[in-house]
C-alpha cells in the first residue's frame, strides 16, 4: 500500500477526531489532511517533480507530520534530517541526495544555509516559522515563509500521481563508519510492512493516546505517523523531553504505552516529583535504541509497575526486525522474536547457517529491507545477498527463536539513542596538533546507556588537557557526538598486525566513572 493512501483511509474508517496535541494547539486528522494537501501543492509549485527530493530538518512540531504527508502527496521523496547534526554532516547529506528544497525551522535556518553556501544548486528553503529578517540579507537563496505560503493556496489541486509501492518514500542518511553517510532507500512497501507488523502485536482494540517524544524527523516518526493511522490513535508531541511533563500527559490522557531510550528511562525512575501523578494507565515502554540495564528495568518496574520492553532494528530494516512481546516471558539479554514477517538467520564467515546458540553474523529479510542505499552499489552489493540484508551485528538465537544480540555493528556507540560511529570522532581527533593517536570506546551509562570515551596518545613534548580536546570535538561535531570523558594513555593495545584492540580497552576502563 502507497503511505500516500493511509491518512484517507483513516479518516474514512474512524471518522473526524484530535490527532495531533503540542503545546495548547490541537489538530486533527482532518485538519492534518487539509495542510498537508495545501504544503503539497506549495511543493509542487516549486517545480519539484516526483521522485525529487526534499530535505526535512525540524524539531519536533506538527509540521514534520504535514511535512511527510505534503512531500509523499506530491510524489517526491523525503530526506530527514536529525536537527543536531553538524552543517558539515548536513552539507554532504545536501549534496549526495541533490535535495531540491529544505524544510526547517528559523532556529535551524542559519545552520541549513551555512550547509547550502558552496552548493551549484542552491535549494529553496522553506521556513516553518518567522525567519529572523537580518540573517537573511545577502542570502543568495530563497526562503519561503511556510505560514505566508500556505495562506495563498485557496483552491488546493488534486494531481493523480503514478506511483507504485515498491517507489522510494524516503532516503534515510546513517552515519558512516568511514565518515561518509550512506543513504537507506525505504519504499512505501517497506515502511507499510514494518507498521503493519508493529501493528499486528497490539493485543487489544483501544484507541488511545501516545506520546510522541522521540526525534520524529528520522526513522521513528514514520513508525509513529503510520500505526496511529492504522490504528485510529493520537498522539502528545514533545519539543524535548521533560520528564515531569510525560508524566502530566501520562495522567491527562491515560496513556498506556509509548517509545523512548535509557536516558529517558532513567530520568523517569529518579525524577523526585514522579510519586506525585497517577501513571498507572502506563504498561509498557518501548526502548530499542540501546541495551537496557537490567537493574534499570526492574527500578522501572517496581516503581511504575510498567514494563520497560526492548526491541532491535535497524534503518535498513525499516526499522523493526524483532521487539519483546507483551504475551510472551522476558529473557534478560534478548530482544525478543522476530516480528511478523520478518526472518533472521545467524551465520558464520562462510554464510553457513550456525544453530541454535552459536555467535555468528545477524541476516534479515522481508518485506521491510531497504532495496538498497542511494546511488552507493557497492554497499548495496556488500549489505544484501542472495535475498538476505547483513546487518554486521553479531547475534545468536536460543532453543525459543529468541534474538540476542551480542555486539552492536563494529565498535557502534549508542548514547541516549543517537548512533555514534567511533571512526568520525577518531578522525576528527587525530587531525589536532597535540593528538598522535586516537580511540573511541563506548562506557556503560545507567543515565544514557552508553557514555563515549575518547583513550589519546598525545604527540612527544606536546601539552593539551581534556576540556581543550572536549571543545574541539564540540566545535567540529554535533555535540552528541562528542566525548563525555578524555584519557591520556601511553600506547593503545594492538595485536600482532597492528589493530588496535578496542576490546583490551574496554576491559582497561571498565570501572571508569563514566557519570562524574
Amino acid at each position: 500500500m502507497l503511505l500516500t493512501e493511509l491518512l484517507k483511509e483513516n479518516i474514512n474508517k474512524f471518522g473526524e477526531y484530535d490527532l495531533l496535541y503540542y503545546h495548547d494547539k490541537i489538530y486533527t486528522n482532518i485538519d492534518t489532511e487539509m495542510i498537508s494537501s495545501k504544503v503539497s501543492s506549495l511543493i509542487r509549485s516549486l517545480g519539484i517533480e516526483k521522485g525529487d527530493r526534499v530535505l526535512i530538518c525540524i524539531p519536533n512540531c506538527p509540521e514534520v507530520i504535514f511535512s511527510y504527508q505534503g512531500v509523499l502527496g506530491a510524489g517526491a521523496i523525503i530526506v530527514p534530517v536529525m536537527y543536531l547534526l553538524h552543517e558539515n554532516e548536513i552539507n554532504f547529506i545536501l549534496k549526495n541526495s541533490e535535495a531540491k528544497a529544505v524544510i526547517t525551522s528559523s532556529t535551524l535556518l542559519p545552520k541549513i544555509i551555512n550547509a547550502s553556501t558552496d552548493l551549484a544548486n542552491k535549494p529553496k528553503i522553506i521556513c516553518i516559522d518567522q525567519p529572523n529578517t537580518s540573517e537573511l540579507e545577502q542570502v543568495d537563496i530563497e526562503i519561503i515563509e511556510w505560514e505566508k505560503a500556505l495562506a495563498n493556496i485557496t483552491a488546493i489541486e488534486k494531481h493523480p500521481l503514478d506511483m507504485e509501492e515498491t517507489d522510494i518514500a524516503v532516503i534515510l542518511y546513517t552515519s558512516g563508519t568511514t565518515g561518509v553517510p550512506k543513504g537507506v532507500m525505504l519504499t512505501h512497501k517497506n515502511l507499510y510492512a514494518n507498521s503493519m507488523s508493529g501493528v499486528s502485536l497490539r493485543d487489544d482494540e483501544t484507541r488511545g493516546t501516545t506520546i510522541g517524544v522521540l526525534p520524529l524527523a528520522h526513522i521513528y516518526g514514520f513508525g509513529i505517523m503510520n500505526s496511529m493511522l492504522l490504528l485510529g490513535s493520537s498522539v502528545v508531541i514533545f519539543s524535548k523531553f521533560d520528564a515531569e511533563e510525560v508524566f502530566k500527559v501520562i495522567e491527562k490522557y491515560k496513556v498506556k504505552s509509548f517509545a523512548a531510550v535509557p536516558a529517558m528511562v532513567h530520568a523517569m525512575v529518579y525524577h523526585p516529583n514522579a510519586d506525585q501523578y497517577d501513571l498507572s494507565s502506563l504498561e509498557t515502554v518501548g526502548s530499542g535504541s540501546a541495551a537496557l540495564a537490567v537493574s534499570l528495568r526492574h527500578k522501572f518496574k517496581e516503581k511504575f509497575g510498567a514494563e520497560v520492553r526492548d526491541a532491535y532494528g535497524l534503518s535498513e530494516a525499516s526499522p523493526g526486525v524483532a521487539s519483546q512481546r507483551n504475551d510472551m516471558p522476558i529473557k534478560e539479554g534478548s530482544v525478543g522474536i522476530p516480528m511478523p514477517g520478518v526472518k533472521i538467520k545467524i551465520v558464520d564467515e562462510d554464510g553457513k547457517e550456525l544453530p541454535a546458540g552459536e555467535v555468528g553474523e545477524l541476516l534479515v529479510q522481508g518485506d521491510n529491507v531497504t532495496p538498497g542505499y542511494f546511488r552507493n552499489e557497492e554497499a548495496t552489493k556488500k549489505a544484501l545477498q542472495n535475498g538476505w540484508l547483513h546487518t554486521g551485528d553479531m547475534a545468536k538465537v536460543d532453543e525459543e527463536g529468541y534474538l540476542y544480540i551480542v555486539d552492536r555493528k563494529k565498535d557502534l556507540i549508542i548514547r541516549g539513542g543517537f548512533n555514534i560511529y567511533p571512526r568520525d570522532l577518531e578522525e576528527l581527533l587525530v587531525k589536532h596538533e597535540a593528538v598522535l593517536e586516537a580511540a573511541v570506546i563506548g562506557i556503560p551509562s545507567e543515565r544514557m546507556g552508553e557514555e563515549i570515551l575518547a583513550c589519546i596518545v598525545k604527540k612527544e613534548g606536546v601539552s593539551v588537557g581534556e576540556s581543550e580536546l572536549i571543545d574541539y570535538c564540540q566545535k567540529n561535531l554535533a555535540k552528541y557526538k562528542t566525548p563525555r570523558h578524555v584519557v591520556f594513555i601511553d600506547e593503545l593495545p594492538r595485536n600482532g598486525v597492528g589493530k588496535i584492540l578496542k576490546t583490551k580497552l574496554r576491559e582497561q576502563f571498565a570501572d571508569f566513572n563514566i557519570e562524574q
